[in-house]
């Protein structure tokens, strides 16, 4: 057995990722129609290149409303699975397995590329009118009113996640990551200031958590067992930490993401990607280095799942300390990853372990073995 560090694989039932890095779904704000093009190509090769154990894709929405912006990826299409398998296989040809972040954006959807200013789109500039959430309550003045859901609705969008999990495996990918964080659709849900329904969807814990069970319940049926399925929780709201309150509630809290993570890996969840925030603009956040490290620890011990911490995570020492304290078994990284795509290549060097370099590479490795063998993890058996 490997000792844990940093560069020691990690198996996720039959998927061995080769390495304990990980990157974070980052949104490029780049496709059209939810299409893939040379740019998601080359940003998630690259870092695939760079030598990282596992390359999620952005929140990729499982039906045209349930884009963050026009820009964002989909699979809501089978046309879609093309473009996705020929980035799972170059992900593959350079040693890391490939992974999807499948989501709905909820109440925080039709709006412009975060380059533009904070606005929602109209149907004019290629939003839509048709938002939608839990309760008619909007993200900020910034956003626009959600329509709030019908019991049809819910149903349909469990079901655009169930042929989305098709297509996502008919496109070669190793692992499913469901996108609960951020304020986005789930994540909506699970919260009491952004829930104010009164059917069996809203009001008690219970059933502000049957949505995202029932949904996961729906894509065990039809992804195959051997192969991962992970969630990304945002452990808290924060309102419990900065005296908020929103709505006569404190939102989401991290006592009741222990209670649903216990829930979830009963249905078989493997991992638990570890954030927090996102669903209320007025939450205090105390953003530093590794600021969320402690939810993603409590979480690994309390529950006993395995958990993967993000945020702030920026230096080899650090992400190699996270791993080797037990604080979690993944990292992900995100912002340092697009300034350097090559860190888990220069972080194995300063923490002296051997990773495969590509041929290509050879010169630069310093002595280090100059090859990078195809991924050979996912089998169809």
């Amino acid at each position: 057995m490997h000792p844990a560090h940093l560069f020691a694989p990690y198996s996720l039932r039959n998927v061995t990722i080769a390495n304990r890095v990980v990157v974070s779904p980052m949104c490029q704000y780049s496709a059209v129609d939810g299409f893939t093009n040379d740019w998601h190509f080359l940003h998630l090769g690259t870092r695939a290149v760079g030598g990282a154990g596992l390359v999620l894709t952005e929140a990729t929405a499982v039906s045209p409303e349930g884009r963050i912006s026009p820009q964002d990826l989909g699979i809501w299409s089978d046309d879609h699975i093309a473009g996705l398998r020929r980035i799972v296989s170059v992900i593959h040809e350079h040693g890391a397995a490939a992974g999807i972040q499948l989501a709905h954006a909820g109440r925080k959807s039709s709006m412009a590329p975060p380059w533009r200013e904070l606005a929602v789109l109209s149907e004019a500039e290629g939003g839509w009118s048709n938002i939608l959430a839990p309760s008619a309550i909007p993200f900020s003045e910034h956003y626009g009113t959600p329509i709030a859901l019908e019991q049809a609705d819910i149903q349909r969008i469990k079901q655009d996640f169930r042929r989305a999990t098709e297509r996502a495996f008919k496109a070669g990918f190793d692992l499913i990551e469901l996108h609960a964080a951020h304020g986005y659709l789930f994540h909506q849900f699970l919260s009491s200031s952004s829930n104010k329904r009164t059917d069996e969807y809203g009001g008690s814990f219970e059933n502000r958590i049957r949505f995202l069970l029932e949904t996961i319940e729906v894509i065990r049926e039809v992804w195959p067992t051997h192969l991962p399925l992970i969630v990304r929780l945002s452990a808290t709201d924060w309102l419990e930490f900065s005296g908020e309150t929103l709505h006569d509630a404190c939102g989401w809290t991290m006592d009741e993401t222990v209670r649903l993570t216990h829930i979830l890996r009963t249905l078989g969840i493997d991992l638990v990607d570890v954030s927090s925030g996102g669903n209320q603009a007025k939450a205090t956040i105390p953003v530093g280095p590794g600021y969320q490290t402690a939810f993603a620890d409590r979480l690994r011990r309390e529950c006993s799942i395995p958990t993967a911490a993000v945020g702030m995570i920026t230096t080899p020492e650090q992400a190699d300390h996270i791993i080797r304290s037990g604080q979690a078994d993944l990292v992900l990284l995100a912002r340092e990853l697009l300034r350097n795509p090559y860190w888990p290549l220069e972080a194995a060097a300063a923490l002296r372990h051997e990773i495969a370099w590509p041929v290509q590479y050879a010169r630069a490795a310093s002595g280090r073995k100059p090859e990078r063998h195809p991924y050979q993890g996912r089998t169809d058996a």
